[in-house]
């Protein structure tokens, strides 16, 4: 890393600290259904398609919107619905005119299939202020497989067309990279440029849930290197602004593939409202990271005087981050990539890139790209 990135990096740090000092809530996730439609298999959260759990009525979480609104800017705090499949509930339209008028701006993310352009008509008079489609290949054949859902392809590039050609409408497409599909990146992106999206999030799947033990999900050290040269590639060309994930610090990467450094931000901008009610923060952190229950306890009370395991990190300084020159930067990555019962970390991007470094180093961007995208 050259000295001029470092320097940036540690001036961040300053202002990862001032923030996590101030936990301002931006985002709020509500985990509004743990039912879906679909079977995918990298599915890492508690989804099945008749959830034991069932979905928490609109009034319990509104509620926690209304106590919370004395304490922040509603305007500037994000409420984003996940699942499960957000759109199997039929009553998201009432949920999301209730949050409007509580002046709280909102969006939802899902897989396309139900979002006909009927539905997003009337879930735009509802306030909706946002969505995000996932995409996971640029074939009907390689989106099926990932998704579990014949079909499924076309109705997600319908869903990202409609969402993409409506004006004011914030909308990104996400992208889950595996062996399947990584050869398919550049076809993607020119398909995403065709629809007109402007935002489209890479991401790879972190080992847990079914994920775990497929080895089609995992990209290999070189793999894994060719998708960062082509997201910055990409972001270098100006047509689509694509980025990596939230997760992982990056070395020579960061500052290039996305736009602002890492920043595991969970617990410091992010809490979440699980199905059962559970209190975290991203909705993938579960286990030892529940603050509290909002059938227990008052929300705001838990975001103000719990979440030190995700504010005070110094927990993670152990094992291989104990000894890591760069853990200034990564502060033991993100949350999510950590074991929720012993705290190992499961995955260190830095450690996979540097396995290969000096092979790296031999090759151009150029070769490394033309390998995989052909």
């Amino acid at each position: 890393m050259d000295v001029k990135k470092k320097i940036l990096l540690s001036l961040y740090q300053e202002h990862k600290k001032t923030q996590t000092q101030l936990h301002e809530l931006t985002y709020l996730f509500w985990e509004c259904t743990l039912r879906c439609n679909f079977n995918c298999v990298h599915c890492g959260s508690d989804c099945t398609k008749e959830a034991v759990v069932p979905d928490m009525p609109i009034e319990d979480f509104l509620k926690v919107l209304e106590d919370i609104r004395p304490h922040v800017n509603p305007n500037k705090t994000m409420i984003v619905l996940s699942g499960g499949e957000p759109l199997v509930r039929k009553d998201l339209e009432e949920c999301g005119k209730a949050m409007y008028d509580m002046g709280y701006p909102w969006g939802f993310v899902t897989n396309g299939w139900r979002l006909s352009q009927e539905r997003l008509d009337n879930l735009l008079k509802a306030g909706l202020r946002s969505v995000t489609v996932s995409l996971d290949g640029y074939s009907e054949e390689t989106h099926e497989w990932f998704r579990g859902k014949q079909g499924s392809w076309l109705r997600a590039i319908n869903a990202i067309s409609r969402v993409a050609s409506t004006p004011d409408l914030v909308n990104d497409v996400v992208t889950c990279v595996n062996k399947k599909n990584i050869g398919e990146l550049p076809k993607i992106k020119n398909l995403l440029i065709t629809l007109g999206v402007k935002q489209w999030r890479l991401f790879t799947v972190f080992p847990k849930g079914r994920a775990k033990d497929n080895p089609l999900l995992k990209l290999s050290v070189e793999e894994f290197s060719a998708m960062m040269d082509f997201i910055r590639e990409t972001r270098r060309e100006g047509k689509i602004n694509a980025s990596y994930g939230c997760e992982g610090f990056l070395g020579d990467y960061e500052l290039e593939v996305r736009d602002a450094p890492f920043f595991c931000q969970a617990g410091v901008h992010i809490a979440s409202v699980l199905a059962n009610g559970d209190i975290s923060a991203c909705p993938s952190l579960r286990g030892d990271y529940i603050q509290g229950n909002i059938y227990q306890d008052d929300f705001w009370t838990v975001w103000n005087t719990r979440y030190e395991i995700m504010r005070d990190r110094s927990w993670t300084k152990t094992g291989k981050c104990a000894s890591c020159k760069s853990y200034k930067y990564c502060q033991g990555n993100g949350l999510h990539l950590r074991d929720e019962k012993t705290g190992e970390l499961l995955h260190c991007h830095l450690e996979m890139m540097g396995k290969q470094q000096p092979e790296i180093r031999k090759r151009s961007v150029l070769s490394k790209v033309a390998g995989f995208f052909t």
